[in-house]
């Protein structure tokens, strides 16, 4: 429930996006961690036509920081293939379990009419971990960018995918569905990989994942960290070595927040200072973007990438 105040708090789930819940953790947290309560002409307009025609985006359920600005520059986010995540990362609040091989074949036509719907320029798609279909739910993912194409010529779309196992095959059925960007969070150093993450993920995993993408087409590619788990800066400057020697064009840093008290703890709240000297840090290496900053999500600024390419 957003507090009855002008501003909100926001919690942590899958794939850097934020929710707020009534298990939430409630701490106490630096004044760079609120944000006002979403408005403006645009996102009014795009709230409208998602309201009317009964739509539902990870922006609004997840009630994101950015969602504001995102809707206003014709960007928003998407899950895939339900709520149930088959992985148990230490920082996500997404449900575990088994969907039991479950899927909506209608699921992709309805994403392409909701994108038109609304009018977006830039969509991102997410998804939770499938581990229980046999290509990680890669086939799906590609159905649902090809079904966007199809009805939204010259949308551009960013596929912010599981790991697939590091299996390169499924991988490549992603990128060949037309994606101009494709994405496959890292979240945090490599030293607290786990219990940071589901022990069926890792580091090198994501890297050859990611570096994968570009042997298959010429996209883009993209992760995501999440700061304040207890890394230093010199274990933040050594995983952006890492992502620039795989060719990662893009990467996003964020506060981490702790969703309940079942959850990682937060170690410390990194100030906008120090998330500047990062980013400055990851362009000197040569990113063509690095976006760094308390309240930044996997999609923010999303569109922006490719205005400088």
């Amino acid at each position: 429930m957003i507090k009855p105040s002008r501003e909100y708090d926001f919690q942590v789930v899958r794939n850097g996006v934020q929710r707020q819940d009534a298990q939430s953790v409630r701490e106490r947290k630096p004044d760079w961690l609120k944000v006002a309560l979403p408005s403006g002409i645009g996102y009014r307009s795009i709230k409208d036509i998602v309201d009317l025609n009964g739509l539902s985006t990870v922006c609004q359920e997840a009630m994101c920081p950015n969602i504001a600005e995102c809707w206003a520059a014709g960007t928003a986010t998407f899950m895939l293939m339900g709520s149930v995540c088959t992985r148990a990362c230490k920082f996500c609040a997404v449900d575990t379990g088994n969907p039991n091989g479950r899927l909506d074949p209608l699921e992709p036509q309805h994403i392409a009419e909701a994108v038109q719907k609304m009018g977006l320029k830039y969509v991102v798609l997410t998804s939770v971990d499938r581990d229980d279909l046999p290509d990680g739910g890669a086939s799906h993912f590609a159905r649902t960018v090809q079904a966007i194409k199809t009805l939204n010529p010259g949308v551009r779309v960013e596929g912010l995918t599981p790991d697939f196992n590091g299996n390169l095959e499924h991988v490549a059925l992603v990128v060949n569905a037309g994606v101009e960007v494709f994405a496959q969070n890292i979240e945090t150093v490599r030293r607290l990989t786990h219990p940071v993450r589901d022990a069926r993920a890792g580091y090198d995993q994501t890297l050859k994942v990611l570096a994968g993408a570009k042997t298959v087409a010429n996209v883009y590619t993209k992760t995501s960290l999440m700061l304040g788990l207890g890394e230093t800066r010199a274990e933040i400057l050594e995983t952006m070595h890492d992502l620039r020697a795989h060719n990662v064009d893009i990467v996003t840093f964020g506060q981490y927040l702790r969703p309940t008290k079942h959850h990682l703890p937060v170690e410390r709240y990194v100030t906008p200072d120090e998330f500047d000297e990062i980013r400055l840090e990851g362009m000197e290496l040569g990113f063509l973007e690095v976006v760094s900053g308390a309240l930044v999500r996997s999609s923010y600024k999303a569109e922006q990438v490719l205005h400088k390419s």
